[in-house]
């Protein structure tokens, strides 16, 4: 402990400096006395014990408790956070990073309330969990940057195999290398670094301290003044840390190992974990009998779902998951009180990796077979794959040859299923493009090539019924030359040749969408128009089915439109347009616009604009709902300079629209489908730039 002395009566040393000046100012001698010295002298080791000293114990910059550095940038009230999502994996909870945003920052004045410098010895304790194929070169967990230089002061980052910890020094930047830690292998783990003078440490799960000795120690000096702590970043978008961060504290003044370790769970020890990541939802494995305090035969059950046999008959059964109280009749459990399910958080459940990029997902289910999803693949070999969910996942089913495949559409007409997939180029430089229709085969249990149809780089499949009539619609996006201005087909099936036939051709622009769909007694077919030739601020379309074919009913403005989605709410319809791109034949390309949902107005039959939503250059929309409430989710895919952006879910919250209430985050994302299971619910989308689709699981409450 250090002590600052400070004296009060000074009479003494004014005496001292007076005799001092009056013999210079008489001897012009600048040395004074050796008597004078000596005084000063005895003065000096007599002043601690002077009754005139007053004794003022010192203080460090911050206070020597644990500093929870993550605390200090999450929300208290588990508020959203832009920027921030979290998840629960390996049974435990962290946050996930997709921006450095000013949300994830503080000043650091607001630790070093003493002093603006940054302790000489402290430790740091911090809990992650790593994706093996996330991990990019060097990631940072937090950094102490000067603002107005955009200077390093002090940061712990790693890569896949080592742990740095970087700082100022007085000869410079150092930094601190630990190597052959790993860390990125989807598992959790603790980590506590401890820095002293020469010496630093590293225990990585209470394991064996890997210690390192430094030239230089660490400076005492550190000034942090004008810094703030960036949380999972560096202040910039290089080096976002994109695991999960459980745990992130400073303990100034010591080692914190001995606090945490031995533990009985070391990659998951807890020195100070944010509340609302350590409080986990209470499950019941086991069936628990309450008995009354009065005389009664009603037995209510909680945990999973009992038998309900003749037995159980008159009995109770309490959901706990699903808070809902069943009766027993016997045979079945009939629900008396639940509660409505609600959308709680999102969960990285399945990643899906594939040979090549996908366009689109395009799920159905084959009944006494299962559910299937098929994925259009870019490349041409090995062609499209088409999964099968078994036992919770998603594994591969059938391969089938596509020509950078676009979209997949699945319907069915009387008792067969078919399964049509839009080519985009020909088998070979030269050959017409066609596209495929596969029919199912009940006998051999796979898809098998049944019609193919001449189309000219199609982008989308509609397949739609009209009075018992069976019709398929492609977009044509472009013609071999490059013309967008031709037309897309409406095909009708033929009962008697049992093949689809050209029924009717609707002049498009660089057609990339069509939505069929119904209000009342009527038939619409929307297109969504994406490129005139020189500009994709084009108008798309919408028609309406009138004495056999399809009329115009209305013009939308858009711009570069890849989809249109309409849904319902209550009575109420609407019809919501990703618009992908702006680019006209002057000015810059602009991917940050609007897309608009519209709702139909029943008094002047048009749909009239809802809302706007700010989009990345948006390719899908999909509506989906949970218990009572209403999500769209967007297909965020590029925004000028990254395709590494957060798709977003919105909910409905009446008169204010949509909000956004979730934020994932994905790769050059194409498209969003909402599936259910007997396992749960689930969002699964498909990247245009990685062979990588994922599969996240709705938490519900």
């Amino acid at each position: 402990m250090f002590w600052t002395f400070f004296v009060a009566n000074q009479k003494f040393v004014r005496t001292f400096l007076l005799t001092n000046q009056h013999l210079m100012e008489g001897q012009h001698n600048l040395v004074p006395s050796l008597s004078s010295l000596l005084a000063l002298q005895l003065f000096l080791l007599l002043l601690p014990l002077t009754e005139s000293v007053t004794v003022v114990p010192w203080k460090p910059c911050t206070d020597l408790h644990p500093v929870d550095l993550l605390s200090q940038v999450l929300p208290r009230n588990r508020e959203a956070l832009a920027g921030v999502r979290m998840v629960q994996e390996g049974g435990a909870r962290g946050v996930q990073f997709f921006s450095p945003t000013q949300a994830l920052t503080f000043p650091s004045s607001q630790l070093f309330i003493n002093c603006p410098l940054f302790p000489a010895e402290f430790s740091i304790v911090a809990t992650v969990k790593v994706p093996d194929t996330r991990i990019k070169r060097n990631e940072y967990l937090f950094a102490v940057v000067k603002e107005d230089a955009n200077q390093l002061l002090l940061g712990l980052r790693f890569s896949k195999e080592k742990v740095h910890l970087i700082y100022q020094g007085s000869m410079g930047r150092e930094c601190l290398s630990f190597k052959r830690i790993h860390l990125a292998d989807n598992r959790w783990h603790s980590m506590v670094l401890a820095v002293s003078g020469h010496h630093a440490t590293l225990t990585l799960d209470c394991g064996v301290p890997l210690e390192l000795v430094h030239k230089q120690p660490f400076p005492s000096d550190l000034s942090t003044d004008g810094s703030r702590f960036h949380i999972g970043s560096r202040r910039k978008w290089k080096g976002l840390f994109s695991g999960l961060l459980r745990q992130l504290v400073l303990l100034p003044g010591s080692d914190a190992t001995p606090r945490v370790c031995p533990s009985s769970k070391p990659s998951l020890v807890e020195l100070s974990v944010p509340t609302f990541l350590s409080n986990l939802p209470v499950k019941s494995h086991m069936n628990d009998v309450l008995l009354p305090p009065y005389e009664t035969e009603v037995r209510v059950t909680l945990g999973s779902k009992p038998a309900c046999t003749e037995a159980e008959l008159g009995q109770l059964w309490f959901d706990t998951l699903k808070r809902g109280l069943f009766l027993c009749d016997g045979a079945y459990w009939h629900s008396m009180l639940q509660e409505k399910d609600r959308l709680d958080y999102v969960d990285d459940y399945q990643d899906l990796y594939t040979t090549s990029e996908t366009l689109d997902i395009e799920l159905f289910q084959i009944p006494s077979v299962g559910l299937f999803a098929a994925m259009a693949h870019r490349a041409n070999k090995p062609g499209s794959a088409i999964y099968r969910w078994n036992h919770g996942h998603f594994q591969l089913y059938q391969n089938i040859s596509t020509f950078k495949a676009q979209a997949w559409k699945q319907f069915t007409v009387g008792r067969k299923m078919f399964l049509a997939v839009s080519n985009s180029v020909g088998p070979a430089d030269g050959e017409r493009e066609l596209s495929v229709i596969y029919r199912w085969s009940n006998k051999r249990l796979k898809f098998v090539r049944y019609q193919t149809l001449e189309t000219h780089s199609a982008r989308d499949w509609e397949a739609f019924h009209i009075n018992n009539e069976a019709f398929l619609a492609v977009a044509n996006h472009r013609t071999e030359n490059g013309n967008h201005n031709i037309d897309s087909v409406v095909y009708k099936w033929n009962p008697g040749t049992k093949t689809f036939e050209v029924n009717q051709t609707i002049s498009t622009s660089g057609a990339y969408d069509w939505e069929f769909f119904t209000v009342g007694p009527y038939h619409f077919l929307a297109v969504a128009n994406a490129f005139d030739g020189t500009s994709t601020q084009t108008d798309s379309s919408i028609y309406i089915w009138l004495g056999g074919a399809f009329q115009l009913f209305q013009t939308i403005r858009t711009f570069g439109a890849t989809d249109w989605e309409m849904f319902q709410i209550g009575n109420r319809v609407f019809l919501a347009v990703a618009n992908g791109h702006m680019l006209c034949e002057r000015g810059p390309s602009l991917y940050t616009i609007n897309s608009t949902i519209y709702e139909l107005d029943m008094t002047t039959k048009m749909f009239l604009k809802f809302q706007d939503i700010v989009t990345y250059s948006a390719v899908d929309w999909e509506f989906f709902s949970v218990g009572d409430e209403h999500f769209l989710v967007v297909a965020n895919s590029y925004d000028g300079s990254s395709y590494s952006l957060n798709s977003v879910i919105y909910r409905w919250q009446g008169y204010e629209g949509f909000v956004p209430v979730h934020r994932l985050p994905t790769i050059g994302c194409s498209d969003w489908e909402f599936f259910t299971s007997a396992e749960g619910s689930y969002l699964m989308y498909s990247s245009a730039k990685a062979p990588l689709s994922k599969v996240f699981k709705l938490r519900i409450h």
